[in-house]
């Protein structure tokens, strides 16, 4: 663990039906890159190319997911993996 300028993040959401864990086809992955800010815990905040999917990843790669705007939904659980 530690910090990476890149991660994948995962995503599983809570109401998808089960699917097979060895598949990566069935997971959502989006990478995101460091930016120069903060995010609201005080570690860095990380975002996709578009600037929409925002997340604040410890040193412990912990994920908290940041809304960039209104009606995002913050439920799914999600994993980071350093690149």
């Amino acid at each position: 663990m530690g910090i990476s300028d890149t991660y994948t993040l995962v995503f599983a959401y809570p109401d998808a039906p089960v699917s097979d864990p060895d598949d990566p086809d069935d997971e959502d992955v989006v990478v995101v890159h460091r930016t120069d800010r903060l995010g609201p815990g005080g570690h860095a905040l990380y975002a996709d190319e578009t600037g929409i999917v925002l997340a604040e990843i410890s040193d412990q790669d912990e994920v908290r997911m940041v809304a960039s705007g209104g009606h995002q939904d913050l439920k799914a659980s999600v994993r980071a993996r350093p690149v």
